[in-house]
């Protein structure tokens, strides 16, 4: 009706008019000490859009400089200005209530008014950061500086900046290889064999299927990589397994004592480094799952579990694609 019409635009004015009143009096920007060297990795946020951000090693500082520029107004009163660099682990059913894992805060000004545009340098220099973000389906590990200036009898102003770590890890000491035998009782026995147990993310696996017995018909066999995920503890834990890629290795029937080469790139899959236990609020683990699948669609399978390390920071300079890792 025409009434409810009016009424409508009446409090979208009056709306207007708030925001225009009461609008933020001051916008606060971030930027990171030498920024434009930064390498940046695509990561996707809670909203599923995919972001890029700049990336750090663990060991490495967190510098920069805070910009703080008043709108329209003249002076800023304030009751303090702070910069925190927080580590949160976010889990899918307890969005609201994150656990802090870690939290460094540095004051930037005391209370008392800003009178202009004003930056403030800042660095936080001994702040390890042992694991690295990732973002799954049910848990999220994120690092992000939040600057925020506190006000008397009003809504604190406040800028928060995500940013992306990552972690190299030494090579193993001792890597063995896995060797394996399966089958089926008078129907089907083979060995199979990997070179190592334990991988970087630019890594070959190599290896070997032999088959002592054949008595069913295979129709084709793959190496599936799986990523398990679990949160939580003991009986409350739940874990989701997703299958990252599949790779077919034999097409058609093998004959008793044929070997069959195994030779799979790890560099062009989403995968992340093995994260065990972390905090006590999530472990992400990844399996090579063995695949035979027969004429009547039956499937075979054999999992066994690898571990996944970073060898180099990855991440490209700005104006450079990279693709998400998680």
């Amino acid at each position: 009706s025409y009434l409810s019409g009016e009424i409508s635009f009446r409090l979208k004015d009056t709306t207007r008019k708030m925001s225009f009143l009461f609008g933020t009096p001051a916008t606060i920007s971030i930027d990171f000490k030498d920024q434009k060297s930064l390498k940046q990795v695509s990561y996707e946020n809670e909203s599923g859009q995919v972001e890029n951000l700049f990336l750090f090693p663990g060991e490495a500082p967190i510098a920069g400089t805070v910009h703080v520029k008043l709108n329209k107004k003249k002076k800023l009163e304030h009751l303090g200005v702070k910069i925190e660099l927080l580590g949160h682990i976010e889990l899918l059913y307890d969005r609201g209530n994150p656990y802090e894992m870690l939290q460094l805060v540095k004051e930037l000004e005391p209370a008392g008014e800003i009178t202009g545009n004003k930056s403030y340098s800042f660095e936080f220099g001994n702040c390890p950061k042992n694991y690295e973000t990732y973002n799954g389906h049910n848990v999220r590990l994120r690092y992000f500086l939040r600057v925020k200036i506190t006000r008397h009898m009003a809504y604190d102003i406040t800028k928060t900046l995500d940013f992306a770590v990552q972690n190299v890890q030494q090579d193993p000491e001792i890597n063995n290889s896995i060797k394996m035998e399966v089958g089926i009782e008078d129907c089907l026995h083979i060995e199979f064999e990997y070179n190592k147990c334990k991988y970087h993310l630019d890594d070959v696996v190599v290896g070997k299927i032999f088959f002592l017995l054949v008595r069913i018909k295979i129709k084709y066999m793959e190496i599936v990589i799986i990523r398990r995920e679990s949160t939580g503890s003991g009986p409350n834990t739940y874990s989701e397994s997703e299958n990252i890629a599949r790779f077919e290795i034999m097409d058609g029937a093998p004959v008793r004592g044929e070997s069959i080469p195994i030779r799979l790139f790890l560099t062009p899959y989403n995968l992340t480094p093995t994260m065990k236990n972390v905090h006590n609020k999530f472990t992400v683990k990844y399996y090579l799952n063995l695949v035979l699948v027969d004429e009547e669609d039956r499937r075979y399978f054999k999992q066994q579990e690898i571990i996944l390390r970073r060898k180099r920071i990855s991440g490209k300079k700005k104006g450079a694609t990279e693709s998400k890792k998680k």
